[in-house]
Order: structure tokens, then sequence, then C-alpha cells
């Protein structure tokens, strides 16, 4: 038995929901099954490619839905989970049994705890680290920005390595140790260790970055970093710098991509009221409540820059009314 499985790639939550589901799959539905692991990513046009979906089995966990045939297992829990009232009502026809969706839930490895659990007699106790932290990491569950910017939990930084490394087999080669071993022991690996020094110093870097990019008014911080290599860099970073604000609007370039990212600051003193899920989805992104993207081809930074601004525009807009 052959089972692929779709993740959302460069992501704690995703590769530990990958990590959680295959985990499930061999104790509570076939014993013997081999596992494929294939990174999804937001970008601008399609997001599957159906010549993928090759496996006995298919399964797609944090990531959008796909109304295709040959998916057999579908986990979410974002806001903006599907693509189109098409795909929406094709969910809620389905009849399998085996796709689920949830936006209630802080992670969706937490969400496919609760389901295999309540439905496949799934014996959870063994991950409940990985679930713990993915609840977290996902729903930015810190004590405060200081703890979420300096990284001293080890989830924190494989979270890091997830977010930054670019060996496309990296979070492959994790996913499999996120599912049996402790999150301290997987930081022993060698594959792990020899990156994390490099990566700390980046992160350090980015701060400094950051500390001189950002500009906060009216409780909304912009940012525009897509001429510098700083795609994965820790999105605490700028309520750390600038604790009284809301909101945060950042842009940031990959290879691939020009990123709108569109948060909130989980520990404002004043609560955020705008769904940031609906206004990345007037641009053809989405995400949650709290925190939302918005995927350009790395062709259009001229519009990844004018639909920031807009959304600053928007954002600082309504706290004025407000006071």
């Amino acid at each position: 038995m052959r089972v692929r499985v779709f993740y959302h790639d460069k992501c704690f939550d995703g590769a530990c929901s990958a990590a959680l589901f295959s985990r499930f799959y061999r104790e509570r539905i076939h014993g013997d099954a081999d596992f494929v692991f294939s990174g999804l990513l937001h970008r601008a046009g399609a997001l599957f490619d159906e010549k993928q979906f090759d496996g006995d089995e298919n399964a797609i966990v944090d990531f959008k839905y796909s109304s295709s045939p040959n998916i057999t297992w579908w986990f979410d829990h974002h806001e903006s989970a599907f693509l189109s009232p098409a795909d929406a009502a094709h969910f809620e026809q389905d009849k399998s049994g085996r796709k689920f969706y949830d936006p209630a839930f802080k992670s969706c490895t937490s969400f496919i705890a609760m389901i295999a659990e309540k439905h496949f007699g799934f014996d959870r106790a063994p991950v409940a680290e990985l679930v713990q932290w993915a609840d977290i990491v996902d729903g930015a569950m810190y004590q405060n920005a200081k703890s979420a910017v300096e990284m001293k939990a080890p989830a924190m930084k494989l979270t890091m390595a997830i977010e930054a490394s670019t060996d496309r087999n990296f979070v492959k080669t994790m996913i499999p140790l996120l599912a049996y071993h402790p999150l301290a022991k997987i930081l022993e690996e060698p594959f792990v260790a020899a990156v994390l020094p490099p990566l700390l110093e980046r992160h350090e870097r980015s701060v400094d970055i950051l500390r001189k990019r950002t500009q906060e008014k009216d409780g909304t911080i912009f940012f525009d970093i897509s001429d510098l290599d700083q795609e994965g860099y820790n999105k605490f970073i700028p309520y750390y710098l600038h604790p009284d604000s809301i909101y945060s609007i950042g842009v940031s370039k990959s290879s691939f991509r020009v990123k709108v990212s569109v948060g909130s600051n989980p520990w404002s003193k004043r609560e955020p009221t705008v769904n940031l899920a609906r206004v990345c989805e007037r641009y053809g992104g989405g995400g949650h409540a709290r925190v939302g993207a918005i995927s350009f081809d790395v062709t259009q930074s001229d519009a990844a820059h004018k639909a920031a601004l807009e959304i600053v525009e928007e954002l600082r807009a309504g706290i004025r009314r407000q006071t």
C-alpha cells in the first residue's frame, strides 16, 4: 500500500500533521503502508498537479481542499480551506467519512489527533508533545513575544529550521521522526544539528533588519523586505519590536512567489476586530481570522506591494475610527 501525503510545506503544523496522519494510518488503517511525503505551498495559479495524486491512497493535510476523486483523505482547519464554492459544496456532499474540516482548531495536528481518536480508536497519548507544540506554534500561544522570538524550546528551533531550510528533502526526512521521537531528540539528528547554527545567526540578523525596516503607525506595522533573502523570518519579530501594535503587514520574496503576510499581535492590549482571512481572500489569499497571507507570482512585485499598502491603509483607518 503506497500512501502519498500532501502537507503544508515550510510549516511546523504542516509537518506535524503529516507525521501524525502517517502514524495514525499505519496503526489504525494499514500496517504495511509505505508513505511518500509531498510539500505544498500557496502560490499564484494552480495549487495542485493532478498527476501527483498517484498513490493507492492520497491524503491532503493542513492545506486547501481538492475535489479530485483521487484524494481519499483530507484534514484542514483554515478558514480559507476552499478554493471555490464548488469545492465547498463537493466537500459537503462527501460521504466517505475520511474528509474532515473544522476551523475552530488551533492546529491541524490537534484536529487530526481528535478525529483519529474519536472515529478510528487511535491512541493519541504517545503524540501528546507533538500535538501540544503544534497548537502553541500554529495558534501563537506563547507567553509573550520575547519567548516566541528567543526560540529556546526544541519546537521553536525545529519550526525555524522547517520554515527556513532550502533543502527540498529536509522536511520530508524530518516527518517520520516527528511521528515517533521526542522533539529534543530530533534536534540531535545530524541533518538538523548541522543547519541550526547558521539559521540562528540568520535569525539574529533578521531581528536587526526588521528593526530598521518596520514602521508602526495607528497600531499597524508595515515592512518590505522583498529585496532581501528573508522569507522564513520569525513572524513574531514585528510584535517583539512594536509591542503596542495590533496588526502587521509584510512583503517578502522567494524564488517562486512574492508574499504578503498579514497578521495580528497575539499579545496586543487592544483586541483585533478584522477577520484577516477575509481580507486576504479578496486578493486571492486566505488563512485564519488572526493571520493570513497572499501569494503573487514572482514577477508581480508591484501588485503585491500595492495590495499590501491597501491593506495597511484599511487597517489603520479602521483603528483610527475606533479611537
